[in-house]
């Protein structure tokens, strides 16, 4: 998953999988590319970095993240580029590893198998993450669609959160662990 070193372009957890980074890179269009990385990777330039794909994949394949560096040069962002490029990989690994709908079936269970007064504890690193877990948190769907009461009118809740707004990680944490800067825990009861 590294984005230091140049290696092919996998990024599966399960190596069974039969989907790759190498594989989404060449095989999407344009327009399902720019869909992912504004997407998951909230990319600001989705549609020129979807465009310099698809015209290098023309020329030749592109198998490894040394390649893919290089092709995307022309579309980061000058003082931004190790964020970019994580926003980038980030992107590939979530698709890859189908990261979003893992989660949505992890809270779906969650919602169905806590008992009552069971703790909701989830950390996420990732803005679409966190919005599925609020979403958890205030209408017991990952959809965020709350189901009302038939005679009131009122929503039905599920769980009461305990958290109005996410835990951050302190500084401290953040200097012994610099991969916690985009941690937010959220704490709900059922």
């Amino acid at each position: 998953f590294s984005i230091r070193f140049d290696a092919d372009l996998d990024m599966r957890m399960n190596r069974q999988n039969n989907i790759t980074a190498k594989k989404i890179i060449n095989e999407y269009s344009e327009k399902q590319l720019t869909g992912l990385f504004k997407n998951y990777g909230e990319i600001i330039n989705a549609n020129k970095l979807s465009k310099l794909l698809v015209t290098a994949r023309n020329t030749e394949s592109i198998i490894t993240t040394g390649q893919l560096r290089e092709i995307i040069k022309s579309a980061t962002p000058k003082f931004e580029a190790r964020k970019y490029l994580a926003k980038v990989f980030q992107t590939l690994r979530i698709e890859v590893n189908q990261e979003i709908e893992a989660l949505k079936e992890c809270l779906t269970q969650c919602v169905e198998l806590l008992e009552k007064e069971g703790r909701l504890v989830i950390i996420s690193y990732h803005s679409l993450e966190d919005r599925l877990v609020k979403n958890v948190i205030r209408s017991g769907n990952v959809e965020g669609l709350e189901e009302r009461d038939a005679v009131y009118g009122s929503a039905k809740k599920i769980f009461k959160n305990l958290t109005s707004k996410p835990i951050l990680p302190t500084e401290e944490e953040i200097k012994n662990n610099t991969r916690a800067r985009s941690a937010k825990m959220r704490v709900a009861v059922k």
